[in-house]
């Protein structure tokens, strides 16, 4: 008989799992730094985050160098869950497979480019556990989600500052060092980021001495798993999508549709590191006991290294990249 039959466990799934998507094809172009800026997210996870929670790490096809390293982090215990697809399933079919998989009742998701800041769980809990029918809580604010996704949200803080004006901040509330952080991470020029946040205001809502800022994204979320699966059910009539990126704006949509809030925690609790190490971030990691050398920190002083620092001149090199990556990989295919 097995000797196992009729006993109970004694494990508890804790509430939160922390999920990781992770892709990198190859060390080449624009995933030439991705193993490093993968492991500085886990790296970030693993030092600011306390227990407990299940830390659960979905590969999407990755090249042998990335699984080797996410292998090696399972061995020693740092991952508590590990799945690796031999093949790249697509973000959506993978977020399916992430709630499914995860144990917690909340979903911390978030995309393999982001810094964990100190703390950053419990303010996103905070936001979670205050306010009403919660769908989303992300840890960096940014600007321009005000007009996308956001009008289920907005009609809640507007019923709240009719019965309470106090409640209820609007104008240009942003921080301009967030602004600056988010142009240089997302490959915006000043030009196109002003107009993509034009005529939209800032609004911050305060509940029981909580503030949040009014909006979220996909690219790092808390989420109820309830939630995101109501959601990916709707998306997913038949269990799968034929496309291999896209549709998460649809997802921010219809769980906005849904009613549910989609909130930003007040301080800064992330970094979006994109698809390199800069100095700033290198410093942040250091404080934090980590080691990430930056992908900057070798250049050589001088004119050079002065031009790759103009946000305009590394915009349009990024633009010029992406543009050279699409047509060397068009249909699937790596030359």
């Amino acid at each position: 008989m097995n000797p196992s039959r009729g006993k109970n466990l004694d494990f508890t799934p804790p509430r939160v799992t922390v999920a990781v998507l992770v892709y990198a094809p190859h060390q080449a172009g624009y995933f030439q730094h991705r193993l490093d800026v993968t492991r500085l997210t886990l790296e970030s996870i693993l030092a600011n985050t306390e227990k407990p929670y299940e830390l659960l790490v979905f590969d999407n096809g990755s090249c042998p160098e990335m699984t080797g390293f996410l292998q090696a982090l399972y061995n020693t215990g740092k991952i508590d869950t590990l799945i690796l697809s031999a093949e790249n399933i697509g973000k959506l079919n993978a977020l399916w497979r992430i709630a499914q998989a995860a144990q917690g009742e909340v979903i911390a998701y978030t995309d393999d480019d982001v810094y964990h800041l100190p703390g950053w769980l419990p303010e996103h809990l905070k936001v979670l556990d205050t306010y009403p029918n919660v769908g989303a809580v992300t840890g960096f604010y940014i600007k321009q989600r005000v007009a996308m996704s956001s009008d289920q949200t907005l009609a809640w803080v507007k019923a709240l500052e009719e019965k309470d004006p106090s409640a209820v901040q609007r104008g240009n509330l942003i921080p301009r060092k967030w602004e600056e952080e988010y142009m240089d991470n997302a490959g915006r020029t000043e030009e196109r980021y002003q107009s993509e946040i034009e005529g939209i205001e800032d609004v911050v809502v305060s509940l029981q001495g909580v503030k949040a800022w009014v909006s979220a994204h996909h690219f790092e979320v808390l989420v109820p798993k309830n939630v995101l699966i109501e959601v990916l059910n709707q998306m997913l009539p038949g269990g799968w999508s034929d496309q291999l990126m896209g549709r998460m704006v649809e997802m921010d949509d219809r769980m906005d549709a849904l009613g549910y809030l989609r909130l930003t925690t007040y301080p800064q609790t992330m970094r979006l590191l994109g698809n390199v190490i800069d100095d700033e971030v290198s410093e942040l990691a250091r404080r934090d006991g980590i080691i990430a050398a930056s992908a900057t920190s070798n250049a050589k002083p001088g004119k050079r290294a002065g031009l790759w620092q103009n946000r305009f001149v590394r915009a349009s090199i990024q633009k010029l990249i992406n543009k050279l990556y699409q047509l060397l990989h068009q249909d699937g295919r790596s030359s």
